[in-house]
């Protein structure tokens, strides 16, 4: 048991990815990914609807080096490398994600195979890396 009392496999890099949860997820796995050792970033997608401030929001957040570009592939690398922010694994938390997703779907699929990319080459490291994108709760609501 962890000190938040979850204990939810977040440092196994194998189970790691991108997964979608609701707002309300958020602060729960923010306190889960602490406890299990990973570095944890949260950032907010709220009005957040191109790819250019989806780059500058991600690159704030994760205070990636001066010089770093700010298109698809510079993201990729970063996201994979993160010499300059070393840690024993990485939980990326976007609130409001499905504002992004909305204006600009696109950029929302793009991120997405920028995010499974970065995991898969992490879990390879044997380093988990988890992203975790909060979807409005009427986008898990169950048919009856």
């Amino acid at each position: 048991m962890t000190d938040s009392g979850f204990d939810l496999g977040l440092d196994d890099p194998r189970q790691s990815g991108v997964f979608f949860v609701t707002a309300d997820d958020i602060a729960t796995l923010d306190m889960a990914a602490r406890d299990a050792g990973l570095l944890t970033r949260r950032i907010d997608l709220r009005g957040c609807n191109s790819k250019a401030t989806l780059l500058l929001r991600i690159g704030n957040a994760l205070d990636f080096p001066a010089g770093s570009g700010r298109n698809w592939d510079a993201l990729s690398d970063m996201l994979r490398d993160q010499s300059w922010l070393p840690a024993s694994g990485y939980a990326l938390l976007f609130e409001d994600a499905g504002q992004l997703r909305d204006a600009d779907e696109t950029a929302f699929d793009t991120l997405l195979a920028v995010l499974e990319e970065a995991s898969e080459a992490w879990a390879d490291a044997d380093v988990p890396f988890w992203a975790f994108l909060a979807l409005p709760e009427d986008d898990f609501a169950q048919e009856e």
